[in-house]
């Protein structure tokens, strides 16, 4: 359900639409005098002077504020000075988003109008109230939730992007944002006159595209993912200083399970990840054999739940960060991460749940072409590109027939191409019917891909693929393939270190490592270092498996951590109880 944004102040609510009351009520909700008493405990009081700001877009937000008297405006900024018009607010109501459940930048301006007085709820404090106050802290996250959802559908953002919607860094700059739910907005400089008086100001040109502009005013050249998130807060303060209970590297929905399981118990958790939050996961356009959902669920949605809820119970996330190494001479107890960027992650104890990387096929070209007609992620920004088009998916799993159904709705023909000669044995009997009766969809078994034409800068032109039941090659002029054919683990940051892996690079773990009955479950070979989901060896490949390994294996974190000593330094985290089901 799209989450309305309204500008309208809250004395205006009442006379708004009827159908809109309803979602501006539970976005903007106001509390009441008994309610305010009992944030009280968890905050400071504060006083602004009419004009001082309260948050600054792309300043570290200091957390919650719940105003007791004056007025604020909230407004969104960019980088070129553009202000959007958000919402006033006033007493009872509070300034945040799920931002400030940790220390991320703020998204947007908050303005004291008048002399305001408010109280001020940190991070820290600001999860204490949503698990101490179950009622009143379900309000206010649903309220932070829908907040988010409203600025990721305002079509504006603090972070601006210069450059063609169809340039291969756009659309990898684009999904690195949509992956991990943060607002933007992108101009074309060949039709929007600020972005040619952008690139005439600073003398950059259409080679050097695209551009970031941050509400700072700072100006990224072509940034790196890190980059970008570094550039716009979205990796918080430094945790060099912690040691963790548990350091889980990969955020997929084994990595989210096991941080949101974990930090629940009272374990304090960071949990890491290179790309975004969801893994595989949130490629899938609709899970509809997932236990709970009747109707199905995107992927997106499940695990942005997920992500809310680690924060709630204070997980530190970090996206995105490469480990490169494990450091596994922790002769005090303690094993240290080492990251592309140089930061040294400590932890008790670690989780592996890396997953896999998408699988490429031995084709000549492929690499100059990814980004540029090979995509590896069906999301709405590759679907838009390609309405109107015949497109090739590749691939058997259920993540292939999800993305295959996904993109008929936009595609005007999809060939899925199958090297085997059935889907029975790979996919869900649901989806195989599913692709059977959709009219645009040709599935095309015992076929494979054997050449691509094209370049960097055109981009995909023509495919070439071959029918292995008579060796028939075809040439067809398709711009765009999808490419769903597994995926290898992620494990090379754990040679070294002692942990045993299969021949095909998976993470053995239980009885079939060399400690044999010894090992605790979900144990890897390496005493304290434990393997969960795509990653492991023998693993169902699926989220309801992996979420499920997500949550077993905190019970054997706790059975190590009781008999390890105790390191001279540890932090702790806010104890919480067990939750068993998402953040509605």
């Amino acid at each position: 359900m799209a989450a309305e944004f309204p500008t309208e102040t809250s004395s205006q609510t009442e006379t708004s639409p009827p159908e809109r009351r309803p979602r501006h009520a539970q976005t903007f909700p106001v509390l009441t005098h008994e309610e305010i008493d009992r944030i009280r405990r968890f905050g400071t009081p504060r006083s602004f002077s009419a004009g001082d700001m309260l948050f600054e877009a792309g300043r570290p937000a200091p957390g919650m504020f719940v105003v007791i008297s004056g007025q604020v405006a909230v407004t969104q900024r960019d980088g070129l000075g553009h202000v959007t018009p958000v919402i006033e607010q006033g007493p009872g109501q509070f300034l945040a988003e799920i931002g400030q459940l940790s220390d991320r930048a703020s998204l947007v301006d908050i303005r004291a109008e008048s002399d305001v007085e408010a109280l001020l709820i940190p991070p820290d404090q600001l999860r204490a109230l949503l698990v101490a106050e179950a009622d009143l802290g379900e309000r206010i996250t649903r309220a932070l939730i829908l907040r988010r959802v409203g600025l990721l559908e305002s079509g504006f953002g603090s972070a601006l992007i210069v450059g063609h919607p169809d340039h291969a860094d756009v659309i990898r700059l684009q999904g690195f944002m949509n992956r991990n739910g943060q607002p933007y907005h992108l101009i074309d400089p060949c039709i929007d006159r600020e972005g040619a008086a952008v690139l005439e100001r600073i003398s950059a040109t259409c080679d050097q595209l695209p551009l970031v502009l941050c509400p700072d005013g700072s100006i990224l050249q072509n940034p790196t993912e890190g980059e970008f998130a570094r550039a716009m807060g979205m990796l918080g303060q430094g945790v060099t200083d912690k040691v963790f209970d548990v350091a889980v590297v990969g955020a997929g929905p084994a990595g989210l399970s096991t941080s949101v399981y974990a930090a629940s118990e009272g374990l304090s958790v960071i949990a890491l990840d290179c790309r975004s939050y969801g893994g595989q996961a949130g490629a899938s356009a609709r899970i509809e054999n997932y236990f709970g959902f009747p109707t199905g669920i995107s992927g997106r949605a499940l695990v942005g739940r997920a992500f809310v809820q680690a924060q709630k119970f204070g997980v530190e996330i970090r996206i995105p960060v490469t480990v490169t190494k494990l450091d596994c001479d922790c002769a005090d107890g303690i094993f240290q991460l080492h990251s592309a960027d140089g930061d040294l992650i400590r932890a008790r104890t670690v989780v592996v749940a890396s997953g896999a990387r998408y699988r490429r096929p031995d084709l000549e070209g492929l690499e100059d072409l990814e980004g540029r007609g090979i995509w590896y992620w069906a999301s709405p920004l590759e679907a838009q590109r390609v309405r109107g088009r015949e497109v090739i998916l590749v691939g058997g799993g259920n993540s292939a027939g999800q993305a295959a159904v996904f993109l008929s709705g936009h595609a005007d023909r999809v060939r899925m191409m199958v090297r085997r000669d059935s889907l029975a044995s790979s996919m869900s009997r649901y989806l195989i019917d599913r692709l059977e009766a959709s009219p645009n969809i040709d599935l095309m078994y015992e076929t494979e891909i054997v050449g691509l034409e094209g370049s960097r800068l055109s981009g995909l032109e023509r495919v070439r693929w071959r029918d292995k039941s008579n060796g028939e090659e075809t040439t067809g002029d398709i711009r765009d393939v999808f490419l769903f054919i597994g995926a290898d683990p992620e494990t090379e940051w754990l040679d070294g270190c002692g942990v045993t892996v299969d021949q095909a690079g998976f993470v053995q773990t239980g009885n079939a490592n060399d400690g044999g009955a010894e090992s605790l479950p979900l144990e890897s070979s390496l005493p304290g270092v434990f393997a969960i989901g795509d990653v492991r060896a023998g693993s169902v490949k699926r989220i309801g498996g992996a979420i499920g390994e997500g949550a077993a294996v905190v019970r054997s974190i706790h059975t190590y951590l009781s008999q390890a000593p105790m390191p001279e330094q540890s932090n702790g985290a806010v104890t919480a109880p067990v939750v068993d089901a998402p953040v509605a």
